[in-house]
């Protein structure tokens, strides 16, 4: 073997143990697992990586606020213990998944990223800050469901991407459907203890159906989901 392919052989497998390091420091947990590691920690350092607006609407209880883009992202940084886990959650992963490699990368013990973030968090029952009481209670949405004949739940945020691609499709099933279907939008910003109080979701955007009261089916994203509720409609 030449000198040349050595070199590259060697750099190659020392890169390959480097993000094996990575990988191991550095991963995504369900939000049970996830919970499970805050509370063996006396004063576990849980991250928010939203913005400071989504940050300031509502929270993991004991949360602090910042993601790579903040402009005291390193004073932040600083007042963590690197020797001990850190926690972090966004929207969705994306944002928390891009802090946790860049803290494993500086020398970081351990970063977990929530899956399915914040839906996933206050969606899980677990405590959580807001500044406004749901507009929402679980007994009004009970009462939509039980006087309609058909409903159709969509459960997101104003600041979730994919939650935006659901409005078109709302409105092409509503088209279709008219008053023989009702469509009930709840966001994050206005009803979280809804959310919390239904117990079931766990990413955003969630579409849940109903028909006769009864429960049809739940998405935990939009994938084609006017197939879904057209085939569901149909039996």
């Amino acid at each position: 073997m030449s000198q040349f392919n050595l070199k590259n052989s060697i750099t190659a497998i020392v890169f390959l143990f480097t993000i094996a390091g990575f990988s191991q420091n550095q991963n995504t947990l369900k939000i049970e697992p996830f919970y499970a590691k805050v509370k063996e920690q006396q004063k576990p350092q849980i991250i928010d990586a939203r913005s400071p607006e989504e940050f300031a609407i509502n929270h993991v209880e004991g949360a602090v606020n910042f993601n790579l883009e903040s402009k005291n992202y390193a004073e932040n940084v600083a007042r963590l213990d690197k020797s001990k886990p850190v926690f972090i959650y966004s929207i969705a992963a994306y944002r928390s998944s891009l802090l946790g490699d860049e803290l494993v990368k500086n020398g970081f013990s351990e970063a977990h990223v929530l899956e399915g973030g914040i839906a996933a968090w206050i969606g899980g029952g677990k405590p959580f800050y807001s500044n406004s009481k749901s507009k929402l209670s679980l007994a009004e949405y009970n009462k939509i469901i039980a006087d309609n004949k058909v409903v159709l739940v969509d459960i997101g945020s104003q600041y979730c991407g994919a939650c935006k691609k659901v409005k078109p499709v709302l409105e092409t099933i509503k088209g279709q459907y008219g008053t023989n279907l009702k469509i009930v939008e709840i966001d994050l910003e206005d009803n979280p203890q809804v959310i919390a109080d239904l117990k079931t979701v766990k990413v955003f955007p969630t579409l849940i159906l109903y028909q006769n009261g009864k429960f049809i089916f739940k998405k935990d994203g939009l994938g084609d989901l006017k197939k879904d509720v057209d085939v569901a409609l149909a039996h």
